[in-house]
């Protein structure tokens, strides 16, 4: 693709986040997104071949700023409890509104769509493997005595579920409780 060709699509792409984190996310049309965008209704189907295709696209676009920075906070170098703090103060960053709408939105769009439900479910995995890793590092100090698959779970789904909290009360500080949710997790391990 040119490089005027890529600089389209990235545009469509952004256009599309905008719809989707927006109010008008029920107007995520193709059409809308090319208006939006400033391009011709036949430029987005150019790059994109219907609303599920951009969708998929806007879905890997937010993967730098959702799952790639947890990935690195657990890969990068140290112990158990170096790793789990970086983790713990990423998390503990609130999420942006924008971010948080664009979630929601997927989860509907999954709801509604089994190309976006496969992709999302694809995501998600990669987000509690993350975590699983983590609690690998754990089971590696110990010498490979416990199973870091249902510590690593159960982490995950608390964040899910502290950042669903968090999206209702913007006061909740959810840094102290991950903090404590790991710490509690790993000492009875």
């Amino acid at each position: 693709m040119s490089a005027k060709g890529e600089q389209t699509r990235a545009r469509l792409i952004a256009a599309a986040r905008t719809l989707l984190a927006g109010e008008m996310s029920e107007r995520f049309t193709t059409r809308n997104v090319a208006a939006l965008c400033g391009v011709s209704h036949g430029m987005c189907h150019y790059h994109f071949q219907d609303r599920t295709d951009l969708v998929l696209a806007v879905l890997e676009d937010m993967r730098p700023e959702w799952i790639s920075p947890l990935e690195a906070a657990v890969s990068a170098p140290g112990t158990f409890a170096e790793r789990a703090e970086r983790v713990v103060v990423l998390l503990g960053r609130p999420e942006s509104t924008d971010l948080a709408h664009l979630h929601s939105a997927l989860h509907w769009h999954a709801l509604n769509d089994d190309r976006v439900r496969d992709a999302l479910e694809a995501e998600y995995r990669r987000w509690r493997t993350a975590f699983v890793d983590l609690f690998q590092v754990l089971a590696d100090e110990r010498g490979g005595r416990l199973d870091p698959r249902p510590l690593g779970e159960a982490v995950a789904a608390a964040v899910d579920g502290l950042a669903a909290a968090e999206s209702l009360d913007a006061g909740l500080d959810t840094g102290p409780v991950l903090r404590t949710l790991v710490r509690t997790l790993a000492a009875g391990a």
